[in-house]
């Protein structure tokens, strides 16, 4: 039996650096619910700016940063645009890839399946 990955480590090309100046860069993301994505839908801040749809879904699916105990959508709205946009990717990757990709290997293009997951850079890169 295939066991669903449900929670991705990730590495933020900048870092978020919180309010006494340390820098959070390692972090997990799970799989997002239906919830995750209606409920937003009803903020007042999403109906004035649709662009606010990304800090809030990613606020609820960002389950550590760091030593933050709570990733919110403050936190979200203070990073660094690099890291805004490659967690925005990781979050496209992890949940509208449902289906195994098949991908070569540039050295001696074997081909092979991956989950989606897996097409992530490795933390700590």
């Amino acid at each position: 039996m295939t066991m669903l990955q449900t929670e991705f480590e990730f590495h933020l090309p900048k870092g978020y650096v919180d309010q006494e100046g340390s820098v959070h860069r390692e972090g997990t993301m799970r799989l997002a619910t239906a919830m995750d994505e209606i409920i937003p839908l009803r903020d007042p801040r999403v109906k004035g700016n649709e662009a606010y749809l990304s800090i809030m879904i990613l606020s609820r699916v960002i389950t550590g940063l760091g030593t933050l105990s709570d990733v919110n959508t403050g936190v979200i709205e203070r990073m660094f645009t690099a890291d805004l946009a490659y967690l925005q990717e990781l979050y496209r990757s992890v949940n509208e890839d449902a289906s195994l990709g098949r991908v070569a290997c540039p050295s001696c293009s074997t081909e092979f399946e991956v989950e989606p997951g897996e097409l992530m850079a490795p933390v700590g890169a």
